[in-house]
């Protein structure tokens, strides 16, 4: 299904205010991506069985916050409406990667949606976005993690409580960074009950959307339904200086032993640690992401959980 051409814009509620705040601070905004007709459960279907098999990503792990087990799943023979209803009964969530790389009619929509924040608001300028759908189980939930760039959650179907934590040393160290941005660990980071004192938490439902800085740590627990969502990232010169600033300590503490190194995004002192990430990267110190592993169960819709186990 083709997307409808939109006319009036994605974003319903922008105000002069949010010029400032996006980027910076915690947005909340209403959005008109339901209008598309592209995020029903029947387009995506069809985007699940278009899906090349590398940017279909199938999950299970337990319900509890600090649940470490995670189980890696294959769609099998199941059609898209079939995964979509097994998801719906067990514990599990899908991501469909990059879609805007192989669905022509997703890049155009994520187009529109940039060029309307970039129209809105002053010196933003983005390369290297990223659109990815996320279909997930009932009360799922996504750990306590960072992202590495400018990242927006986008509701579609359901209800989700995300929690935003303050991006201090506190709730992350530049340690952490680093190690998420050399891949040496996944985004995952320590999480601690008591954190949740200090949470903005956002109730997000159809039709709303979320962005929040840069680091900011957070994690999210689906209401008691299916949820869909979007989710969209994007690169400034600003986030990239930041990204080469923090991968810069990370690989001069590893080399030197060069602690407390400055962790701003300005400066003369981007360029030389900005050198120092290319030249890790080129020597192949930097650790490979995403590797897949070993399958552990089979979409199954007629199953009690949605899923088989692989013997």
């Amino acid at each position: 299904m083709n997307s409808m051409v939109m006319q009036k814009d994605i974003i319903s509620n922008w105000e002069p205010r949010h010029a400032s705040l996006f980027g910076v601070e915690l947005v909340k905004l209403n959005h008109r991506l339901i209008e598309t007709g592209l995020f029903t459960r029947e387009a995506l279907g069809r985007v699940i069985e278009r899906c090349p098999a590398e940017h279909l990503g199938i999950r299970a792990r337990g319900t509890e916050i600090d649940d470490p087990k995670t189980m890696e799943g294959e769609l099998g023979t199941a059609t898209g409406l079939e995964a979509i209803q097994a998801i719906e009964k067990g514990r599990m969530w899908m991501n469909i990667r990059r879609v805007m790389d192989w669905a022509p009619e997703y890049r155009k929509l994520l187009d529109e949606v940039f060029g309307e924040f970039e129209a809105r608001v002053p010196g933003f300028s983005t390369f290297k976005r990223n659109l990815g759908i996320l279909i997930s189980s009932p009360n799922a939930n996504v750990f306590y993690h960072a992202d590495i760039q400018g990242q927006s959650l986008w509701q579609i179907e359901g209800s989700k409580s995300v929690y935003i934590y303050p991006r201090s040393e506190i709730f992350i160290k530049p340690e952490s960074i680093e190690k998420i941005l050399l891949r040496e660990t996944g985004e995952d980071m320590p999480y601690e009950k008591w954190f949740d004192d200090y949470a903005t938490v956002v109730e997000l439902k159809p039709g709303e959307m979320v962005t929040w800085p840069l680091y900011a740590p957070h994690r999210v627990h689906n209401h008691d339904c299916l949820n869909i969502s979007v989710t969209m990232e994007h690169w400034t010169k600003q986030i990239w200086n930041s990204y080469a600033v923090h991968y810069g300590n990370g690989v001069l503490r590893r080399t030197l032993g060069m602690k407390n190194g400055s962790t701003a995004d300005r400066g003369l002192h981007v360029y030389p640690k900005a050198g120092a990430a290319l030249l890790w990267k080129k020597l192949g110190r930097q650790i490979d992401g995403d590797v897949v592993k070993k399958r552990d169960f089979r979409i199954d819709a007629g199953s009690e959980l949605g899923r088989v186990s692989i013997r």
